[in-house]
């Protein structure tokens, strides 16, 4: 038996005007996915519990089986697991974005956020702004002052790391769910250790904005990546053997260093696949090959797309629908017509981690839709794939439960 768990990040939905009252998963054409609904069991379920905040970090971590109630300390350094960062105790991880807020005089703090990941920005472009910032002695020495250090990547997400901290009773926000919003009311805030964060982000805005990278990126009509944005604090976490719960090894395929480092702290393999971006433009030939091979050698694959979230967050609902359909039909629709010709049983759970709204740009942490299909039986249920109908089938409290769900025989 092989057990394939997709999840579409942030593809749930709620009613969308411009989809005249559909959400994006009625409106999108997934015939592959409703061919599996129809066969299987479509519910709904909560992978963020309250009183947490919603979001992948809560929801992924409720998907793999470990109640965020429990084990969540926050999302970074799962992160940084997936990086090979070993956090000891006494450290915090933080997740570094390159964000881009508007242009002008005014300082950092009265400045709108106009996007969480600097346009999107691609990989050589993050380096070099990332190290045209670490090389800024002013900025080297607030670092050391804060007896921090930041480990750069080629993409927007940077982790870092403070050692000798406390960070309890400071207040870190997403930029992703303001953005539109002038940055002050946002900025790290709660007590006075939260200042030298804010005074790092400001720092890096002064030596960003008109920086020689910052400004290629103006003329060559990109959003520039002109400041920094602490959040997603956490300490170090310990996560339960995923063999030892299960009895299954496996292995995750994803573009995104949460989901990795998650897979990684359960005990499975972590596969990074070329070109896997987090976008619309992510290599989806290479995730099924990636998803493909690994199913070869383990009985169970998790295979995670990023990019309805993000098109989401960028505003972009065009973009949303699209990769609906493309996990449809060139992911989901390959992978079952592949496990059928192998005369392969198999299980697949696939849903939403949590919502992402067109509404808002930010993160809901409603019930969203669940499907466990199983090859060797119809349900009879027929139906589809959306929001309605998960709301008609079984609800499921506890996303830490799914799992068990998909291994049940």
């Amino acid at each position: 038996m092989k057990y394939l768990l997709v999840i579409g990040d942030g593809m749930a939905d709620n009613p969308v005007s411009e989809l005249n009252g559909q959400t994006p998963l009625e409106a999108a054409s997934i015939p592959a996915i409703d061919r599996l609904a129809a066969r299987g069991v479509v519910g709904s379920v909560i992978n963020c519990p309250k009183p947490l905040a919603a979001g992948s970090e809560t929801a992924i971590l409720s998907i793999f089986g470990c109640d965020p109630r429990t084990y969540f300390t926050g999302r970074s350094p799962m992160e940084a697991a997936a990086s090979g960062i070993q956090l000891v105790a006494g450290d915090a991880a933080f997740r570094c974005n390159l964000v881009t807020v508007e242009d002008g005089d005014l300082p950092l703090a009265q400045r709108r956020i106009l996007s969480h990941s600097a346009g999107s920005i691609d990989g050589p472009s993050a380096l070099a702004t990332m190290e045209a910032l670490l090389g800024d002695p002013d900025f080297a020495q607030a670092l050391r002052d804060a007896h921090m250090e930041i480990h750069i990547f080629p993409a927007f997400r940077q982790i870092a790391v403070q050692h000798d901290s406390d960070i309890s009773g400071i207040r870190f926000t997403p930029p992703h769910d303001h953005l539109g919003e002038a940055a002050g009311p946002y900025l790290p805030a709660g007590n006075p250790r939260a200042q030298v964060f804010a005074d790092l982000m400001a720092l890096a805005h002064r030596i960003l904005d008109h920086h020689p990278v910052t400004e290629a990126r103006r003329q060559a009509g990109k959003l520039p990546a002109n400041g920094i944005w602490f959040w997603a604090e956490g300490t170090a976490v310990a996560l339960p053997s995923f063999q030892e719960q299960y009895g299954h090894t496996g292995a995750v395929v994803s573009a995104v260093p949460l989901c990795h480092g998650i897979g990684v702290l359960r005990g499975l393999e972590m596969v990074e696949v070329p070109g896997a971006t987090g976008e619309l433009d992510t290599n989806f030939a290479g995730k099924l090959e990636a998803t493909w091979q690994k199913l070869q050698e383990y009985d169970f694959v998790c295979l995670h797309l990023e990019a309805p979230d993000e098109c989401t967050h960028n505003g972009d609902l065009p973009g949303k629908l699209q990769a609906i359909q493309w996990l449809d039909s060139k992911l989901v629709a390959p992978l079952v017509q592949r496990l059928e010709e192998a005369g392969m049983d198999h299980r697949i759970l696939l849903l939403s981690d949590h919502k992402t709204l067109t509404a808002t740009r930010g993160h809901d942490g409603d019930p969203v839709p669940y499907l466990i299909y199983d090859s060797r039986r119809d349900s009879g249920h027929g139906g589809v794939y959306s929001e309605a109908a998960g709301e008609n089938g079984p609800f499921v409290e506890r996303g830490a439960d799914l799992l068990g769900m998909l291994f049940a025989q």
